[in-house]
Parts: C-alpha cells; sequence; structure tokens
C-alpha cells in the first residue's frame, strides 16, 4: 500500500483551532475539518514510521474514565498520550467516587483542576453530556450507547489510505444499526461518501440521526440509502463494514438477536456482490460465524489490523488537536 502523501498539508493545520473543543459526537466537526483531522492523523502516522518523535502534549495528562471493557480504547490512547509526550491515567468508574454515588459534575470540576482533558467510554450518552457540561478541559468520547466518533475517525482514515479518497466512495454497513453505525454514517456523508446500511427490521439506526445524516448528504454531495436488503447495500460498494451482533449491555437479547440478524451474516455470497477490490471492515472485537465468516475477516480484502492500529493515529490526531 502507498501511504497518502499528506505532509505537504501539515503546515496548514494549526493545532491551536480546536483547543480545549469536546468531541462527544463526530458530527461536531463539519467535512473540511474531518478531513483536517484525517491529514493530521496521516501525518503523525507517518512521522511514527519514520521513526520521528512528535510530541505536542509534554506535561500533559489524560484522565480515562472506563465503564465498559476495553482493549482498543484503552491501549491506544495511552499509548497515544505517551507518545504525544504525555501521559493516560486509568480510572476505573466503580473504583472512583463515582461509583458510591458522587455527582457526575463534582468529579468534572475536580477532576477539571487535576488533568488536562478526559476521556469516557461509558453507557447513557446524556451521562458523557453532563460532564462536558460541568468540566471546564475537553472531553472526549471513547464510547457511549450512541456513538462512537473515534472509532468513526478511524474507519475513516482506514478507507482514505487504501482508497486514495473519500468523496464518492460507496460505504455499505450491514448489521445492528447501533452506535458505531451512528457515528460511521455521519462521518461518511460528512466527507461525501455514498452510504448504504442495511439492518433487520426493529434494530434499526436512530430514526433522528438517519434524518440528520440524508441532510448532511443533500451538503455535502454524498448519499444516505436505508434499507432491509442486505444484497442492495452491498451491491458495488467499495467497503463493506459490520459489527456484532449483540453489544456490551445488551447480552440478555443474544438469543433474540442471533435469530433477527440470521440473514445479515457477510459472508463469501454476500461480499461477491461488492466490488472486487472492496475493503472489508470490522471494529472489533469479531464473532466468526455470526456476523461475519471466518472467510471473510480472515481474507485478503479484510483490513480490520490496519483498521484498529488506525485507532492510535486518529486519537492522536484528536489529542493533539483538542488538548
Amino acid at each position: 500500500m502507498q501511504p497518502v502523501k499528506i505532509l505537504e498539508h501539515f503546515p496548514n493545520l494549526p493545532l491551536s483551532k480546536h483547543k480545549g473543543k469536546d468531541l462527544l459526537r463526530i458530527d461536531e466537526f463539519n467535512g473540511e475539518e474531518l478531513m483536517e483531522l484525517l491529514h493530521l492523523a496521516a501525518h503523525i502516522k507517518q512521522l511514527q514510521k519514520l521513526g520521528q518523535p512528535f510530541q505536542p502534549l509534554q506535561g500533559k495528562t489524560l484522565g480515562m474514565i472506563f465503564d465498559k471493557a476495553s482493549t482498543r480504547t484503552r491501549v491506544s490512547f495511552e499509548v497515544g498520550m505517551y507518545q504525544l509526550g504525555g501521559m493516560g491515567m486509568f480510572l476505573s468508574g466503580k473504583e472512583l467516587q463515582l461509583g458510591r454515588g458522587e455527582p457526575i459534575s463534582d468529579t468534572a470540576k475536580v477532576l477539571s483542576r487535576y488533568v488536562d482533558a478526559i476521556m469516557i467510554r461509558t453507557f447513557s450518552h446524556s451521562y458523557v453530556e453532563e460532564l462536558a457540561e460541568h468540566a471546564s478541559i475537553p472531553i472526549i468520547n471513547g464510547l457511549t450507547d450512541l456513538y462512537h466518533p473515534c472509532q468513526a475517525l478511524a474507519d475513516m482514515l482506514t478507507i482514505w489510505e487504501h482508497k486514495g479518497k473519500l468523496k464518492g466512495i460507496k460505504l455499505a454497513y450491514v448489521g445492528d444499526g447501533n452506535n458505531v453505525a451512528n457515528s460511521l454514517v455521519l462521518a461518511a456523508v460528512l466527507l461525501g461518501m455514498d452510504v448504504r446500511v442495511a439492518t433487520p427490521v426493529g434494530y434499526e439506526m436512530d430514526a433522528a440521526i438517519v434524518q440528520k445524516a440524508t441532510e448532511y448528504a443533500k451538503q455535502s454531495g454524498g448519499n444516505m440509502t436505508v434499507t432491509y436488503d442486505p444484497a442492495e447495500a452491498v451491491a458495488g460498494a467499495d467497503a463493506v463494514y459490520t459489527d456484532v451482533w449483540t453489544s456490551m449491555g445488551f447480552e440478555a437479547e443474544n438469543e433474540v438477536r442471533l435469530k433477527a440478524f440470521a440473514n445479515y451474516q457477510v459472508n463469501e455470497k454476500l461480499v461477491a456482490q461488492a466490488d472486487p477490490s472492496y475493503l472489508f471492515l470490522h471494529c472489533l472485537p469479531a464473532h466468526r460465524g455470526e456476523e461475519v465468516t471466518a472467510g471473510v475477516i480472515d481474507g485478503a480484502r479484510s483490513f480490520i489490523f490496519d483498521q484498529a492500529e488506525n485507532r492510535l493515529h486518529a486519537q492522536k490526531a484528536i489529542l493533539a488537536a483538542l488538548v
């Protein structure tokens, strides 16, 4: 793969432009701003591959609050802060005074006196919004039940690297209309992509987010299509994306979901309808034999580990820009 050549663009990206801003939803940035972040992420990635240090956050500390289990989010943010010259501090929600009933507003005000930014991975999105309302430092959404903006930025970086562009790219998402789908779709339409989403009845994306994505698509020259037919979504797609059928917090619904999603598996028959040079993407962790077959996720068109790596670079760009 030839890396996207963006080094010459970097001088036009002042790190102070978004300083102090929160990232609760991916659409808090417009399409132009998202491309700036992607250029910055690609530049940071190239510097790392060349062994050149980039440490704008020396002396800075990121408080990382986790109410949900994590592999990629925790490791990428902690490593990212270290590589940027700062420090990431793991904070278990159960071990903080939050776990004993301290108001989120008090926690926000206290942590604002100690650290330079907070990343939080939790359940309710309104909880993160309340944290941001009372904090005087940047708040970064590491995942809620409604949004996963950091994942979406890494997804866009991966597609851009391998396809050389984003505008006009056909992206198919097949599966649960969950937090990953919400952020992925919003990012894609802001960047002018042709997005098709196929979900089972009863598991559609949030209607308000679909409406918002449709409006963004009109403005960017992209397109937004929702369907119940996976084949319609995947036909001619440049990238095919799926996620687990049962996300964290919905384990009690697992058996019901397995039946509802039975016809939404991304398998060899389905991806045969995509463009021959399609990318297969999955945010991980994956359940082989459920939402995707081993032949697809471990096959030649799978770029899931590039995608996972890009969580590090995308989040370093977010941290460098906001902190």
